[in-house]
C-alpha cells in the first residue's frame, strides 16, 4: 500500500476508507481502551490525530510510544469527533519502526533557539523550524518560477575561483597543498604546485562569470552557495549563505532597480499565498506585526532616492545613531531600518553611492564621484539587496582597477568583454537568506539556515 502524505490527507474533501501514513510520534494521550496519538510527517504544520483502540493485538507495544518514535499507521480517515481538526485516523494496524528513548530532547515543553542550535540536526522535527524550512523550500521554487516567467537563463557559475569579485579579501582558501610541508619558493609557498595552479577560493560572488553569460544570452541568473570569511558574530552575518544574481543585458540601472522591486514583491506575494499556514505560525510566536509588514512590503511603491539625499535625512533626523554618518560612509542596518520603519515606513532603493566605498565594477557616474549603485533596503532587516549598472566602458574600468590596486592580468577576460561587443549592462545580489528572515519575523540569520556555518561553529 502507497503511503500517503498527511498534508494531502489534510486538504481532503472526503474520507478514505484506507490509508497508510508514516511519521514521527509528537504526543500520546491515554484514555480508557484507546490511545490518542498525534503523528507529523514534516509535510505540514498540522499533525495526524490517530485513535487507536485497545482491541489491536500488538497493544501492549503500542502503549510503550513516545515522543519522537516513528511508526507507519494503517486505517480509516473519518470525521474527527473532537476539536482542532477536521480529520482523525481509526487504526486498524500499528507498525512501530523505532522507539525513541526518554531521552530525545524535543519533548512537550518549549526550547529556546540557542538550546536548539546545538542541535540542529533534530531542530527540524519543531513546528517552528519546519515550518522555516518548508517556507524555504517553497522561496528556492518561487525563484525560479520568478525568471522563468521572464524568460531568464539559469547558470550555474563556478564555486571555486581565483578571484575576489567584492575584492573585500576575506576568502576561504581551497588548496591540496599538504600544510605540514607546503613547497616553497623564495621562502613563501608556492601556489603553482597546487592543484590549479594558483590561490583558488571559495566564491564570494557568482556575479563577474554571470555577466559573461549575460552578455551572450541576454537575462540570466545564478541561485548557489557563497562564502566570505568574515570572522563576524552578528545576527545577520553568516560564512556560508545564499545567493540569487541575475544579471541583464541592454538594461541600465533604472531597469535593474524596477527588476528588484518586482522580485521582492513577487516572492512576497508568492509566500503569502502558498505557505500562509506556515506564515500564521510565524506571525502568531514570533511577529506579531508580520503580516502587516508583508502586506506593506507587496503593496507600496518603494522610495527611491539617492544616497547623498539618505544621508541628509538621517543627519537631520535628531536621533543618536551608535555609527555616525555623512557622505563617504557606508549605510549600517541601523541606519537603514530608520528610514524604513521610522521616516519612510516602507521599503527604499538608496542609489548613487560614493565610489570610494563601492567596488570596482560599477559604474562610474559623471559626476566622478559616485557610481550607479543601488542597494533596496526593507523594514525589519535593512539591505536585502545590492546591485548596480555595471562599467561597461574598457579605458574607465581600467582606471577603476587601477585605483583599486588590482591586476589586469587577472581579470584579462573580465576586460575582454568590453573589447568584444561590450553593451550596457546590470545585476544585483540578494541575500535569499536575509530575505527569508523578513518573511518569517526570525531575527538571527542562523535560524533560517538547515546547518549555518559561523566563526567556531562546523559540527553538523
Amino acid at each position: 500500500m502507497k503511503r500517503i502524505k498527511i498534508d494531502k490527507l489534510q486538504q481532503s474533501d472526503t474520507p478514505l476508507d484506507r490509508v497508510l501514513i508514516k511519521g514521527w510520534v509528537r504526543t500520546r494521550r491515554d484514555s480508557k481502551g484507546f490511545l490518542f496519538v498525534e503523528v507529523n510527517d514534516g509535510s505540514c504544520l498540522k499533525n495526524m490525530q490517530v485513535v487507536i483502540d485497545q482491541s489491536l493485538n500488538n497493544y501492549g507495544d503500542i502503549k510503550k510510544l513516545t515522543t519522537g518514535s516513528a511508526v507507519a499507521i494503517k486505517g480509516k480517515q473519518v470525521t474527527s469527533q473532537g476539536g482542532g481538526q477536521i480529520w482523525e485516523i481509526l487504526a486498524d494496524e500499528v507498525k512501530i519502526i523505532s522507539l525513541a528513548p526518554e531521552s530525545y530532547p524535543l519533548q512537550k515543553k518549549r526550547h529556546g533557539d540557542e538550546f536548539l542550535r546545538t542541535i540542529a540536526h533534530l531542530r527540524p522535527r519543531t513546528n517552528k523550524y519546519g515550518a522555516i524550512f518548508r517556507i524555504r523550500s517553497e522561496l528556492s521554487y518561487a525563484v525560479h518560477c520568478f525568471f522563468r516567467e521572464r524568460g531568464f537563463s539559469c547558470l550555474h557559475t563556478p564555486i571555486v575561483t581565483g578571484l575576489d569579485c567584492e575584492g573585500a579579501g576575506e576568502l576561504f582558501r581551497v588548496t591540496t597543498i599538504d600544510p605540514d610541508n607546503p613547497p616553497k619558493k623564495d621562502g613563501k609557498t608556492d601556489y603553482s604546485k597546487d592543484f590549479f595552479g594558483t590561490i583558488s577560493n571559495l566564491t564570494v560572488s557568482g556575479q563577474l562569470s554571470a555577466e559573461m553569460f549575460a552578455l551572450a544570452l541576454g537575462d540570466v541568473y545564478t541561485f548557489g552557495p557563497t562564502f566570505r570569511a568574515e570572522n563576524s558574530n552578528t545576527r545577520r552575518h553568516a560564512a556560508e549563505f545564499w545567493m540569487v544574481e541575475p544579471e541583464m543585458a541592454f538594461c541600465d540601472l533604472r531597469g535593474n532597480m524596477d527588476l528588484a522591486e518586482e522580485m521582492i514583491k513577487y516572492l512576497t506575494v508568492y509566500t503569502m499565498e502558498t505557505c500562509r499556514e506556515d506564515l500564521d505560525l510565524f506571525a502568531k510566536f514570533v511577529d506579531k506585526k508580520l503580516l502587516l509588514t508583508l502586506e506593506n512590503i507587496a503593496s507600496s511603491d518603494f522610495i527611491r532616492i539617492p544616497y547623498r539625499e539618505a544621508v541628509e535625512i538621517l543627519g537631520k533626523s535628531g536621533k543618536k545613531f551608535e555609527y555616525d554618518i555623512c557622505f563617504g560612509k557606508d549605510l549600517q542596518s541601523e541606519h537603514e531600518r530608520f528610514l524604513t520603519e521610522q521616516y519612510f515606513k516602507k521599503p527604499a532603493i538608496i542609489f548613487d553611492y560614493p565610489k570610494n566605498i563601492k567596488p570596482f565594477y560599477m559604474r562610474l557616474n559623471e559626476d566622478n564621484e559616485t557610481v550607479g549603485a543601488m542597494d533596496v533596503i526593507v523594514p525589519g532587516i535593512g539591505e536585502i539587496i545590492g546591485g548596480s549598472q555595471r562599467e561597461e566602458r574598457l579605458e574607465v574600468l581600467k582606471a577603476r582597477m587601477k585605483e583599486m590596486g588590482l591586476s589586469r592580468e587577472a581579470y584579462w577576460w573580465y576586460l575582454d568583454s568590453r573589447i568584444f561587443g561590450t553593451v550596457p549592462h546590470s545585476g544585483f545580489g540578494l541575500g535569499f537568506e536575509r530575505l527569508l528572515m523578513v518573511l518569517t519575523g526570525i531575527t538571527n540569520i542562523r535560524d533560517v539556515i538547515p546547518f549555518p556555518r559561523t566563526p567556531g561553529s562546523i559540527e553538523f
